[in-house]
């Protein structure tokens, strides 16, 4: 039960820390092909990096790993 309370209060940390980074950051005022595609392959990269994340805590959560 505790490392369930521990992978939540970790999770949630991580929330706050990239909430944060995302108001942080300043507003671009214009947009051009290439900050596009680099946008692009950023949000790519953080949804494939939060469902191996994911995928990882189920694998531990159900003792696979």
């Amino acid at each position: 039960m505790t490392g369930n309370m521990a992978a939540t209060r970790n999770a949630s940390q991580l929330f706050l820390v990239f909430f944060l980074l995302l108001f942080g950051l300043p507003v671009v005022e214009a947009l051009d092909t290439g900050d596009a595609l680099a946008l692009l392959l950023g949000v790519a990269l953080s949804c494939i990096g939060f469902c191996a994340c994911l995928g990882l805590y189920a694998r531990r959560r159900n003792g696979e790993q």
